[in-house]
């Protein structure tokens, strides 16, 4: 009797133990690879779906516990293949761990998927969709100023109209700095709200100005013709308000695109929410890493082979022939 009851209760606690496994699994696996071709003015259109790497599992990172409570936040970040970017994405996908209820919908231009960014992702266990939305053609050939980041931030944006019916959309470019408060400020935006930059051209910052809670205009380094002279990290869009405008996106225009975007929202200043105590508080930095040259092509010497600078190879980006 005393065995079989023995037999009993370590059977429910192995199937307790099951349960709890699934259910981590479920909270932390939430990933989405989305390959994506280009089309039109640049906006994705589904292709395939990723499946998940043959490698060996990366193991996640840990996370805070999600409150279901709260508004999810979509952090759209455009990139591309450099040196600094697997540095830059690590850093800003760290800061991201700390924040609840984040969903990283990171787009690279491209045409093929990165493994080393789908590395990363997959360490950091947070959810993400990965999208490769490269910059049309006509654009990429243009001489002057292309617009770096468009095609990005629009399959972003179409992903959100897909997939989301609440929450809030901020762009993060990844190599841009980040005080988690910033998230906690933009997280509750009823329509666009607004708030300082560091670091944006001779000025030193951008910002709305604010008096009394009232908005006066804006300072910032380009004011030139712009409605909305902001920095991309100077403001937040409400997923619900944004599906209300279909036709809301960011142009292909050098310079404009940040207006462009809240100038198709048909926001007024008066619909503006200023977060970040009134705009009195610096929450996100407008860093810029450096030139850094591609490594020279001598890790591909005979001489190394068979040694760990093989694997390292695939870590960095080499100097064209």
């Amino acid at each position: 009797m005393q065995r079989r009851l023995v037999t009993k209760y370590l059977l429910a606690g192995f199937l307790v133990m099951a349960v709890t496994m699934i259910l981590y699994e479920m909270s932390t696996s939430r990933v989405e690879r989305i390959s994506c071709l280009p089309y039109g003015n640049g906006v994705p259109m589904e292709g395939l779906r990723m499946p998940a790497l043959d490698q060996k599992e990366v193991a996640p990172a840990r996370r805070p516990m999600d409150n279901a409570d709260i508004p999810t936040i979509y952090v759209i970040t455009p990139t591309y293949k450099r040196p600094a970017q697997i540095p830059e994405l690590t850093r800003l996908g760290q800061t991201l761990m700390h924040v609840p209820r984040i969903h990283w919908i990171v787009a690279e231009d491209t045409n093929n998927t990165n493994p080393h960014v789908l590395e990363l992702l997959d360490h950091l266990g947070m959810p993400y969709t990965y999208l490769t939305t490269p910059m049309p053609h006509k654009y990429r050939i243009k001489s002057g100023s292309k617009p770096k980041g468009v095609a990005n931030r629009n399959g972003g944006l179409e992903w959100v109209r897909k997939h989301a019916t609440s929450g809030v959309i901020y762009f993060a470019d990844d190599d841009n700095t980040y005080d988690i408060r910033v998230f906690d400020e933009m997280r509750y935006t009823k329509r666009v709200s607004m708030f300082p930059v560091g670091l944006v051209t001779s000025k030193g910052i951008s910002t709305p100005v604010v008096r009394n809670g009232k908005f006066v205009s804006f300072y910032d380094g380009w004011i030139s013709n712009r409605k909305f002279p902001v920095d991309m990290a100077g403001f937040a869009i409400n997923v619900n308000f944004l599906l209300k405008k279909p036709g809301a996106s960011m142009p292909f225009v050098p310079g404009y695109e940040e207006d462009g975007m809240l100038r198709s929202l048909n926001i007024t200043m008066n619909e503006v929410e200023f977060v970040a105590d009134n705009c009195t508080k610096v929450y996100a930095w407008h860093t810029r890493t450096g030139p850094i040259a591609p490594a020279s092509r001598s890790i591909l010497d005979s001489k190394y082979n068979d040694t760990n600078l093989r694997v390292l190879r695939e870590k960095i980006h080499l100097k064209k022939k």
